[in-house]
């Protein structure tokens, strides 16, 4: 469910290359005490090297000695959200301007130099920072350094890259969204029905206007401003020495000078009142679909962590309640597909945020009928307290997908976490408290949470009318 969803939207939102296929690190095991719960007791725990530049660049060392390869990740802190008005998916063509050629690599260089030293390598846009990262040989960190310094230092800018790339972009919408059964739905969609905030409620993949309108002043002034060190994290995982990985840190990122920031804009979103419901028709869907959404609790709060657990019970994996009732009872489809963070997971995201679940489904079951069904098993949480057991239960499927996180892709997963608690949080260390934070979730905090998270009135219902249902509707 979550898995698969990551792995379409990191094929959806890749900058220009794809991520070729690489074995994942053992997951973290966690072990019992004798007369303890599993749910309970966890050996888990990163190393951490947390520090930061004179200019400003977090930095995290994480050395796992297990396998001969390194992941190195640059994490930007500018996303979907905060980009310019009237340029609508600028921060995702700005993703695509960083394989253009830096100050002493060519058009695509650095992509051959990595692809040459046995590495893989990929860029994405999310919410609320832009990364690039390469997985490869442990005795080549240094070259992936390098090649990350000198693209943060000096980006080659210029109108022909600018025009290519503004084609290449227009191009992944029409393929992706527009001529794409289901494009949008509904991690693009969805948060432009839900929320309020234009910050999060723009078309963050991109009008194909706000792409064509970009000048290059724009993508200089863009450039300057978030893609300075004081505005970045760099994350290191893998097989190497900590005291060779900062002399070299040292030698590539220490100069390059630090830029003014402006001020955060406001992304705060209003409590929402009163259910939402929209429709829009897909001319290329077979079936129709739907999709809920319910605004999450803020980040970090125990509430935010009882969502977590609540996303388990109700939505990951086969064993969930909306699992159990819309798929294996009533038929409706053959899954239910959602979780925290459309484009990511619930670690990696620093905003408002939304809890989606969505199903294409049989064109006999009409959206009322679903809506119902999940209420019957929605609605028991928000009036009585699961029993503990429940709870363990939940927990467990969590930490398994957290292992997931941290463990995918040869220490990207890791470096991701750390990367955005650097970014986020000025604590990278939070990757060894996450699941004391989970194991404080008591029944009585669930039910709290629920009742006011997952009130029919936080909602936003979409529905989307396949063409052929459409034409039944109006007898065509």
């Amino acid at each position: 469910m979550q898995s698969s969803r990551r792995n379409l939207l990191a094929l959806l939102l890749a900058g220009c290359t794809t991520v070729a296929q690489a074995q994942t690190q053992a997951k973290p095991k966690a072990t019992s005490a004798p007369g303890n719960s599993p749910a309970s007791t966890s050996t888990f725990h990163v190393p951490v090297d947390y520090y930061k530049l004179p200019n400003g660049l977090r930095v995290v060392l994480s050395p796992d000695h297990s396998a001969p390869t390194v992941a190195v990740a640059v994490y930007y802190k500018i996303g979907f959200r905060i980009e310019p008005r009237d340029r609508t998916g600028f921060a995702h063509l700005f993703e695509h301007m960083m394989f253009q050629g830096s100050q002493n690599l060519g058009k695509m260089e650095f992509v051959k130099l990595i692809q040459k030293n046995g590495g893989v390598f990929n860029g994405s846009t999310r919410f609320d920072f832009t990364n690039y990262f390469e997985v490869l040989p442990a005795n080549k960190l240094e070259t992936a350094l390098w090649g990350e310094a000198d693209r943060m230092r000096g980006l080659a800018i210029t109108d022909e890259n600018l025009k290519n790339q503004q084609g290449v972009v227009g191009n992944e919408v029409k393929v992706n969204v527009l001529n794409q059964p289901y494009g949008g739905f509904p991690w693009l969609d969805m948060p432009q029905y839900a929320n309020s905030n234009w910050y999060n409620a723009h078309n963050f993949y991109g009008d194909l206007k706000d792409i064509e309108a970009a000048t290059l002043s724009d993508v200089q002034q863009f450039f300057k401003t978030y893609y300075a060190p004081n505005n970045a994290a760099l994350a290191i995982v893998g097989d190497f020495e900590a005291a060779d990985a900062k002399k070299m840190i040292e030698k590539y990122f220490a100069n390059i000078p630090s830029a003014a920031q402006p001020p955060n804009p406001d992304i705060k979103e209003p409590r929402q009142e009163e259910e939402k419901r929209a429709s829009k028709t897909d001319s290329l869907a077979k079936r129709p679909a739907l999709a809920v959404a319910y605004h999450m609790p803020e980040r970090n709060t125990p509430e935010y962590y009882a969502m977590g657990l609540i996303d388990q019970l109700l939505l990951q994996g086969d064993d969930s309640l909306l699992h159990e009732e819309l798929v294996k009872k009533r038929g409706f489809s053959g899954s239910v597909d959602g979780g925290i963070n459309m484009i990511g997971n619930m670690y990696n995201y620093n905003g408002p945020m939304l809890w989606v679940a969505s199903l294409i489904h049989d064109a006999s079951a009409t959206p009322d009928a679903i809506i119902s069904a999940m209420n019957s098993v929605i609605e028991p949480l928000r009036i009585k307290p699961i029993d503990q057991r429940t709870l363990d239960r939940a927990l467990v499927k969590l930490r398994s997908s957290f292992y997931d996180d941290v463990g995918t892709f040869n220490g990207f997963g890791r470096a991701d976490i750390l990367a955005s608690f650097a970014l986020f949080d000025d604590n990278p260390q939070r990757i060894n408290d996450l699941e004391a934070q989970f194991r404080k979730v008591t029944p009585e905090l669930v039910l709290k949470t629920a009742q006011e998270y997952l009130r029919p009135t936080n909602r936003t219902v979409l529905v989307v009318e396949s063409k052929s249902a459409e034409q039944n509707k109006s007898g065509n």
